[in-house]
């Protein structure tokens, strides 16, 4: 399986397994304030989730200066992310951290 790369800011890390990535993403960076409407929340897969489930397309374009493309990139993103990762035990593990 292709490795999995951290795509926030200039980070570089990589990982085998998408779990740890989105743990490595929760653990490590800051947290990303939603432009829309101002919640916080863990940036990567996290922040993906929130803007694609809680706002609608033209809410992330206004608020992000995104296009289109940017919009489909994230909603792909975030289907190939949870159609292979076990987020029941990323929850799990992020909850034993704290």
């Amino acid at each position: 399986m292709a490795p999995w790369h951290c795509g926030i800011d200039d980070c570089g890390t990589e990982t085998d397994a998408v779990e740890e990535l989105i743990h490595h993403q929760t653990t490590e960076h800051a947290k990303h304030e939603c432009q829309v409407c101002g919640t916080i929340v863990p940036d990567g897969y996290f922040a993906i989730r929130h803007a694609v489930e809680e706002h609608t397309r033209a809410e992330y374009v206004r608020a992000y200066d995104a296009d289109s493309e940017a919009v489909r990139r994230r909603e792909e993103l975030k289907e190939k992310i949870e159609a292979e990762a076990d987020l029941e035990s990323v929850v799990a593990d992020l909850d034993a951290v704290n």
